[in-house]
């Protein structure tokens, strides 16, 4: 079998401007597993089916609203309930970072929003969100140009920020909770666990990276990150053995060591409890799904 699952990478025009309104139906030739650079704000209005948001992979239903961040892989996949097309399954904004850099440099309020930018990049939902409400939002920025669509724009990320059910999707992209010197010692810490996974790193070790006893490393990771740290080792690992899951025609062993485990069994009871699913189901949802030159759609569930 050939890699089929590399996401196919989307340039968004520059004549569409900083901030960028589509919707589309189902079938769609847009609909595919690809990224781009901009965030993106996908609201399902239609359908049922699967998810794939980076190593994510659930389910989806009419309301279910999430925000991408740059170059993280997406796709919703349809379940064929009829024959019939639909009409409308999908309203996006997409909206490019480097808009949002500027703005937050001009109004030091807009950096409140800047938590739940960072969040995206492994994907957000924003679970319970009416779907009406959202419907509105999302068409205040299609019926508008020029100022008045930034100011709608401006109001959707406003409702967005101060929902309180925010879930992620992918492997966690951590962002701290903490200031000054603690929090520079956390970030040297996650940023050392995401360089090299698939090394030996021990609690003990990193405690003594960050100058730290075990028991204060191990607290303050925590508070900063909301995991564990040795949870935190084991979903940056699962979430590179997800990427060669997909991408790769590796065999699952090899990419057991590959990624920092070293026994088979082991690195297969942490992919269940973390993804839900073997390694080898994992593989094989994603290229019955993904593959270029399937259809954009999938069978029922127990059909």
């Amino acid at each position: 079998m050939s890699i089929a699952t590399v996401p196919q990478f989307e340039v968004v025009p520059p004549e569409f401007g900083s901030i960028r309104y589509l919707e589309h139906g189902w079938p769609c030739d847009l609909i595919r597993w690809h990224a781009h650079e901009e965030y993106e704000l996908h609201l399902m209005v239609a359908s049922t089916g699967k998810v794939f948001v980076g190593d994510y992979i659930g389910r989806y239903q009419p309301g279910q609203f999430v925000l991408t961040g740059p170059r993280l892989p997406h796709n919703w996949v349809t379940e064929v309930g009829s024959s019939d097309p639909i009409s409308l399954r999908d309203m996006v904004i997409q909206f490019r970072p480097e808009s949002l850099k500027m703005l937050a440099e001009a109004f030091p309020e807009f950096k409140n929003v800047t938590p739940m930018l960072e969040m995206a990049r492994s994907g957000v939902e924003f679970v319970g969100f009416d779907q009406s409400k959202a419907q509105t939002l999302l068409a205040s920025v299609r019926d508008t140009h020029g100022i008045a669509r930034v100011l709608a724009f401006l109001n959707v990320l406003q409702q967005l920020h101060e929902w309180p059910n925010k879930r992620a999707l992918s492997t966690a992209k951590i962002h701290s909770t903490l200031t000054g010197v603690v929090e520079t010692k956390i970030n040297d810490a996650v940023d050392y666990v995401v360089e090299n996974f698939s090394q030996e790193i021990s609690l003990e070790r990193m405690a003594a990276r960050a100058d730290m006893s075990a028991s204060a490393f191990s607290r303050h990771f925590q508070k900063s990150t909301g995991n564990k740290f040795v949870d935190f080792v084991n979903q940056v690992r699962i979430g590179k053995a997800c990427v060669l899951l997909t991408e790769s025609n590796d065999q699952i062993s090899t990419i057991c060591y590959s990624v920092g485990f070293n026994n088979v069994a082991n690195f297969n009871r942490h992919f269940v409890k973390i993804k839900g699913v073997t390694p080898s189901e994992f593989r094989r949802v994603v290229r019955a799904n993904l593959s270029p030159g399937t259809a954009a759609h999938i069978a029922p569930e127990g059909a």
